[in-house]
């Protein structure tokens, strides 16, 4: 799978899974754009990737706004004159019980985790359309398939992503762009570790790999999707879970 000459934007790049998939496209000889809120996070990975002969930059942007995204557009555009993959990783939790939940907790997460696809997929498509080539990678979420108590809103922000992915698949099929969506289950990165031992116990205990994932099966995943290998893949959800979840 070489992506050398291929140019990709990597929302919510600066850690966890969204780094692993920077690390995996620049590893494979792409041009990442590492874009996130935080700014010195993504600086930091960018000059990681670069210390490595890869080929990096950073961009701070809120996916929730679309002249912010304009601008890491716009940016990208500059200087590779052309983007050939985006990754919507981009995502928050604001957890809560549903009594419970406030309307700033729900709206927050449904203007980053869906709206921010819907502004980044805009952003690219005019490009995208005109090179008629591109790829689209929506990261959803296996709670956006299953559900899980105390995540109403970011639930319904997964499972959104996939009827939105779908759409957006099928109305540029014919311009050469693939649109997927990958489902991650329960992955090892800073919030899960944070978990008590217990509660991590009883989720392995769910999943019949007997482990969590770890953010390069993401990775690897994602690097297929936007590969020549998957040409023929568009408007699919792959489930990345350990067999937590299997789809019909």
């Amino acid at each position: 799978m070489n992506l050398e000459g291929k140019v990709s934007i990597v929302t919510g790049g600066a850690q966890g899974i969204g780094k692993a998939i920077c690390e995996s496209l620049a590893a494979l000889g792409g041009a990442v754009i590492v874009s996130d809120m935080n700014l010195e996070g993504a600086k930091t990975t960018a000059s990681e990737l670069t210390a490595k002969g890869y080929r990096a930059m950073a961009c701070q942007v809120d996916v929730s706004d679309a002249k912010s995204v304009k601008v890491m557009v716009d940016a990208a555009l500059s200087e590779y004159g052309k983007i050939d993959h985006l990754i919507n990783n981009a995502g928050i939790t604001r957890d809560a019980l549903l009594l419970r939940m406030k309307d700033a907790e729900w709206d927050a997460v449904l203007s980053v985790n869906l709206k921010g696809v819907f502004n980044c997929m805009k952003a690219v498509l005019r490009s995208m359309s005109k090179q008629r080539s591109g790829r689209i990678v929506n990261i959803s979420s296996i709670v956006g398939a299953i559900g899980n108590a105390g995540q109403a809103n970011y639930a319904a922000s997964k499972a959104a992503v996939v009827g939105l992915t779908k759409t957006v698949a099928r109305e540029y099929a014919g311009r050469g762009i693939t649109v997927n969506a990958v489902a991650p289950g329960f992955i090892e990165t800073a919030m899960t570790a944070a978990l008590p031992d217990s509660v991590q116990k009883t989720l392995k205990e769910q999943i019949p790999m007997a482990r969590l994932g770890m953010p390069s099966d993401i990775a690897d995943t994602v690097a297929f999707l936007v590969s020549n290998r998957a040409n023929y893949i568009t408007g699919q959800v792959l489930h990345v879970n350990g067999g937590m979840y299997m789809s019909g």
